[in-house]
């Protein structure tokens, strides 16, 4: 992974008060140089995706410049604001912010609360684990304490496959996946199932071990907005053209190939 993203957990956790707060009238503020900002929301703990640069302070990561990007080219200015992930689409309901950028996966039972861009990235999912674990498979979860972050695509696979496949799995629920990180290496969990990219960037950063999830493939990740917004076609031009000229492929290679 980019030396950048190398961000450490407790860092992480530590700057998270630097995250934007309060509110904003939907696309209607006026930024620097006369231009109407855009106001994300998005969980800033979620590396390569977004998370907080430790020397700067700043947002940093793919979500964070394929919006900038999007935003330039649309004559936005944009604001963030850091906030849980599990109180994102509820953001979008209240027009507490007009899009959401979050790694978020385009599900259908999301879809039935907001509308969502085409997809722009897709990852799969993997299970953390520690070295030493004695956790190397799927079939070996039954029984076992599996941590995921609220409000995920994760959280509902984890449901699910308690419910059809390991009626003994224990699921663990926070709101951070660092945080779930920090339960692993205490050993008070013995697996985290994570998006298979943020996943593979902890596994380098702090020497842990994973496996995938041979389960059914989630969908992609896309950019949320409020039912009925008129910027979906919008963002979804941007998008389309990024595709085409590059961009999107570039950003890939810079944030998420290792």
């Amino acid at each position: 992974m980019k030396k950048h993203l190398l961000v450490s957990l407790i860092t992480i956790l530590t700057i998270a008060f630097l995250a934007a707060c309060g509110t904003s009238e939907n696309t209607s503020g006026e930024g620097s140089e006369d231009k109407k900002v855009l106001k994300m929301g998005t969980s800033a703990d979620f590396p390569p995706f977004e998370t907080i640069d430790a020397a700067s302070g700043e947002y940093i990561g793919f979500d964070i410049e394929l919006t900038k990007y999007i935003a330039e080219q649309l004559g936005y200015e944009l604001e963030i604001d850091n906030m849980d992930f599990g109180g994102l689409i509820s953001s979008l309901q209240s027009k507490r912010v007009d899009f959401v950028a979050s790694g978020m996966s385009a599900t259908d039972e999301r879809k039935e609360s907001v509308d969502f861009s085409i997809e722009y990235h897709k990852s799969g999912e993997m299970f953390v684990t520690l070295k030493d674990s004695d956790v190397t498979s799927f079939d070996q979860l039954d029984g076992k304490k599996l941590g995921v972050q609220l409000g995920t695509i994760q959280e509902e696979g984890a449901t699910k496959i308690k419910e059809e496949e390991m009626n003994d799995l224990e699921i663990i629920a926070l709101n951070k996946a660092p945080e779930l990180i920090q339960e692993l290496k205490a050993g008070r969990i013995d697996a985290v199932y994570l998006d298979k990219t943020v996943a593979l960037g902890f596994i380098d950063e702090l020497d842990l071990a994973g496996f995938e999830d041979p389960t059914d493939a989630s969908p992609g990740m896309a950019i949320a907005f409020p039912k009925g917004s008129e910027l979906v076609e919008d963002f979804n031009k941007v998008l389309e053209e990024m595709k085409a000229n590059g961009e999107l492929e570039k950003l890939e290679k810079e944030w998420i190939e290792e």
